[in-house]
């Protein structure tokens, strides 16, 4: 594509993904399909090595895929590398720092890669969180670090944010406060952010849509509202299965007093609504009980 693409002429998706593979010796993210538009969070769930992070350092070229296309702002993210990641925020599980340097003297040498580094931007957000920028990254607690990376993410008007498990192993007050930021960020329409995360419960309050991938496949993508209601959890009495209902559960979980299991909302066992109990899943119910059933 030209060099002299201009980003505002560029109507389509901010993400989109067709076909991509990737085979390690023992796991393969196999045929993966999505897209982001501007504006929209999109909750990217999973269990533990289900290829969320794979994915991710796919989009960043950290890893060079076997098969299948990745373009960002509609360009190619191999091609385009450079101009892609000008734009980009990213929020890491794992701290990718020198962990000797200051967090001053750290941002001395992220901050000329972005041609639009905000400093004023960067100290506002240094203030926010209480970071000292004469600390070392290696004294920094894991929250403390993780402020630090989105007071990064955050300092260059990033248009696409990916966060990879950005809320693992942070205390209930700073995950509040994190998406609420999220939130504040997402006022701008042009901008997009991919939330991968364990942590169901953080995506029901602010994503937009949620992809569930499970060993290395995408199960569903669709719009977080239509998600929860497509599905119904239900318990019951052991008494009542028999093998064509246990037919109908996408995952089912046995106990010695009973059952609870996930089906789809069109398979809402009518015939037993006077002996069974059903509601509304959380996401998390969804992804244990899809993992189960897989």
């Amino acid at each position: 594509m030209d060099s002299s693409y201009c980003s505002q002429d560029y109507q389509g998706p901010i993400l989109e993904i067709r076909g991509l593979w990737k085979k390690f010796n023992n796991f393969t993210l196999q045929d993966i399909n999505l897209q982001l538009e501007r504006g929209f969070v999109m909750g990217f769930i999973g269990p533990n090595g289900s290829g969320k992070t794979t994915t991710i350092k796919l989009i960043l070229n950290l890893l060079r895929k076997d098969r299948g296309e990745i373009r960002v702002f509609g360009r190619d993210n191999v091609i385009e590398e450079k101009e892609i990641k000008n734009r980009i925020g990213f929020v890491f599980d794992e701290n990718h720092y020198y962990g000797i340097l200051t967090i001053n003297e750290m941002k001395n040498l992220i901050a000329p890669f972005y041609s639009n580094w905000n400093e004023k931007t960067f100290q506002k957000y240094l203030k926010e969180f209480d970071l000292n920028p004469q600390q070392k990254i290696d004294s920094l607690s894991k929250g403390m670090k993780t402020k630090f990376s989105l007071a990064i993410a955050l300092s260059h008007q990033a248009e696409l944010i990916l966060m990879d498990e950005p809320t693992s192993g942070l205390d209930p007050v700073f995950r509040s406060e994190l998406l609420d930021i999220l939130y504040y960020l997402m006022q701008d329409e042009k901008k997009a952010i991919l939330f991968s995360t364990h942590i169901t419960s953080d995506l029901e309050k602010i994503a937009d849509y949620i992809t569930f991938i499970n060993k290395g496949r995408i199960v569903f993508s669709a719009e977080k509202d239509r998600v929860l209601e497509e599905y119904l959890l239900v318990k019951g009495s052991l008494g009542i299965l028999d093998s064509s209902l246990e037919r109908e559960f996408i995952g089912l979980r046995k106990t010695p007093v009973g059952f609870e299991g996930l089906i789809a909302e069109r398979n809402r066992l009518r015939w037993l609504q006077d002996k069974v109990v059903a509601q509304r899943p959380t996401l998390d119910d969804i992804m244990v009980y899809f993992a189960k059933g897989q």
